[in-house]
């Protein structure tokens, strides 16, 4: 059995780019008026005005779909992090500052984080490329956000703990288990083992 990768996709041309532009964004408009449920396949295939068959060659289901969904809404929230940087002096603060922005874009969203997050929980291994790189984007974000100079490399163990510990706090927000006081707690918490 060969254990070399896959090799990487073609880059899509500029129609191709604009047509998945288009699926993203209805994706995030239907889940925005009705979360989970409401992202249908033919839904978004209509509100995207695309063919079915083309829809499905680029998300071969809901749940890749909403994984890429929530992969676009990250790299957009790291664009605007790049053009406004966290204020804060330490990197703890900084990396604080920028979850606690991430989780109130989602609250004012809060059928589109949880269309997401549960594409995320409900993903199986055939979603893994899509999922892990969302966990790849929010590594990136959490890191950037420490700022320049900022050693990671000892750091690693706590950048992971606090990527998971945002998805957690996100899960038990969207299922009603936690306030966003208590989320906010836990993500100023975690982000101290920054400063250990």
């Amino acid at each position: 059995m060969s254990t070399d990768p896959k090799p990487s996709p073609l880059p899509l041309t500029e129609r191709q780019e604009a047509r998945r532009r288009r699926i993203l964004d209805a994706s995030t408009r239907l889940a925005c008026g009705g979360g989970f449920d409401a992202v249908q396949m033919r839904e978004v295939a209509e509100s995207s005005g695309v063919a079915l068959g083309t829809l499905y060659r680029y998300f071969p289901s809901k749940i890749h779909l909403l994984a890429a969904t929530m992969q676009d809404q990250l790299g957009q929230l790291h664009e605007a992090l790049r053009k406004r940087p966290p204020a804060a002096t330490a990197p703890s603060e900084r990396v604080a500052e920028t979850l606690l922005r991430a989780f109130r874009a989602l609250q004012r969203e809060p059928l589109l984080a949880d269309a997401m997050v549960r594409a995320v929980i409900f993903a199986d291994r055939s979603v893994s490329a899509e999922v892990d790189a969302v966990s790849r984007l929010t590594t990136t974000i959490i890191v950037d956000a420490m700022g320049p100079g900022a050693e990671t490399g000892n750091r690693e163990s706590a950048v992971r703990v606090i990527e998971h510990t945002w998805h957690a706090a996100l899960v038990t927000w969207l299922s009603g288990r936690a306030t966003v006081g208590q989320v906010t707690e836990d993500i100023r918490t975690v982000c101290g083992l920054l400063d250990r």
